[in-house]
């Protein structure tokens, strides 16, 4: 099914943040970008939205922990109302099906020894549901983000800490991702398309000084070791072998991933030219995450490039721009945005197989340190979308921006200044 997107121009979308991590505590917010946002009541303009700019898919994802809130048991309602309504608007989905969040009742969250077959389960129901209307599936947004908020850094449950809590939670995460891509290969066979999404992670700067080498080497390496795992490409060459049986992974476990890969028919590559770089500066220790951060480098579109070479070397798959932007004023957004499809457009003509390029989010999010943060949402406001949100006493309003502007107009553009299936539906609707 990866037809759509190899053939014919670039294909052009868009996402709605949807980070959900329902677990609260002392001193700690639960995160639903959904309801920060306002998603929840007002999904149908929301949707009108990405329609009207020209958007041709839409990264979207199922609240698991809403959908699942207790065991066995599933409601569907307000997910059949949005992914029946993008497919009015000839809206393509591509469904994040797991966006950091476990549902409340799944104790030890990621930890929790039957996660792999739970996270299966909420996925084939998922496919089975809306097998007519969705066959695009990501099973899990940036796994190596899960391993290090929740396994390295402690910052999300199940608060694992260290090299030990990183390899237990690239195991889970790795297991319930393949369990989740066979079982929906399982009810869709041939129609499903798998877009693999992870983060880019970049180390510059002293990455060979003696305080840094070993620790910049292994997070080079342990950027893509869950894709590694899925994919059967951890073997007795892969650079991290020692690391996981040091820490107990058996080996015949690593070999059942192999004899059951989970590959990408599409790998996307998520870069954000203000974060995705770390600096290793000489003498100084940074452990790295919200608590420690090590400071970032603006490599621009040459890191873009990179990335999207990389991740097309390493896994043999088209790419796909799957989030970008810039956090800034309209200027500097729409600055990104042109240079940036400027080089994925370059890197077409060149001969690689970039099939997509995703702006993120259609409007503004609210940034992870409301978690931490006892302020006002308004306090964490990131200023990265298409459309701005604005609080007012009648609701979080959408207001336009010229990022919104540009993005269609090249979207149009590409698409040889016709409009999409998705604006002529919408346009036929009013």
């Amino acid at each position: 099914m990866t037809d759509w997107y190899t053939e014919g121009p670039l294909r052009f979308g868009l996402g709605i943040e949807n980070t959900f991590v329902p677990q609260g505590g002392p001193g700690l917010r639960p995160i639903d970008e959904y309801e920060l946002t306002e998603h929840y009541t007002q999904w149908r303009t929301d949707l009108d939205l990405a329609s009207g700019v020209g958007a041709e898919f839409l990264r979207w994802g199922i609240p698991w922990h809403r959908v699942n809130p207790e065991p066995g048991r599933w409601d569907w309602g307000w997910t059949d109302r949005v992914i029946g309504r993008m497919a009015e608007l000839g809206i393509r989905p591509i469904i994040d099906l797991l966006h950091y969040g476990t549902p409340l009742w799944l104790e030890g969250q990621f930890a929790a020894r039957d996660y792999p077959e739970r996270v299966a389960e909420y996925a084939v129901a998922a496919a089975e549901r809306y097998s007519d209307v969705v066959t695009d599936y990501t099973p899990v947004n940036e796994p190596m983000i899960h391993v290090l908020f929740c396994g390295e850094y402690g910052y999300w449950p199940p608060y694992l800490r260290g090299e030990a809590g990183a390899v237990q939670l690239a195991m889970a995460i790795a297991r319930g991702f393949q369990a989740t891509q066979h079982g929906i290969r399982e009810v869709l066979g041939e129609r499903a398309t798998f877009v693999h999404v992870d983060a880019s992670m970049r180390y510059v700067g002293a990455v060979d000084a003696p305080e840094h080498r070993e620790t910049a080497q292994r997070l080079r390496h342990q950027a893509f070791l869950v894709e590694d795992l899925v994919t059967g490409r951890v073997d007795a060459a892969h650079p991290l072998l020692d690391l996981l049986l040091r820490h107990g992974v058996p080996e015949e476990t690593l070999a059942d991933f192999a004899r059951h890969p989970a590959l990408p028919d599409i790998m996307g590559v998520n870069y954000y030219p203000r974060h995705s770089t770390e600096v290793f500066e000489p003498g100084v220790h940074h452990g790295g995450g919200f608590a420690d951060p090590r400071p970032t480098r603006d490599d621009g579109v040459a890191g873009l490039s990179e990335m999207l070479l990389e991740y097309a070397r390493r896994y043999q798959a088209p790419v796909m721009v799957t989030e970008t932007c810039v956090t800034g004023s309209p200027a500097e957004r729409i600055g990104w945005l042109h240079a940036s499809v400027a080089e994925v457009e370059r890197l077409r003509s060149d001969g690689l197989a970039v099939v997509g390029y995703t702006w993120w989010p259609l409007f503004d999010m609210y940034e992870w340190t409301y978690r931490h943060s006892t302020g006002p949402r308004s306090g964490h406001r990131l200023a990265m979308g298409l459309y701005e949100l604005v609080e007012s006493p009648h609701g979080m309003e959408r207001r336009r921006t010229a990022v919104a502007d540009t993005f269609t107009a090249i979207a149009r553009r590409t698409a040889g200044g016709a409009w999409t299936r998705s604006e002529q539906a919408m346009e036929g609707s009013r």
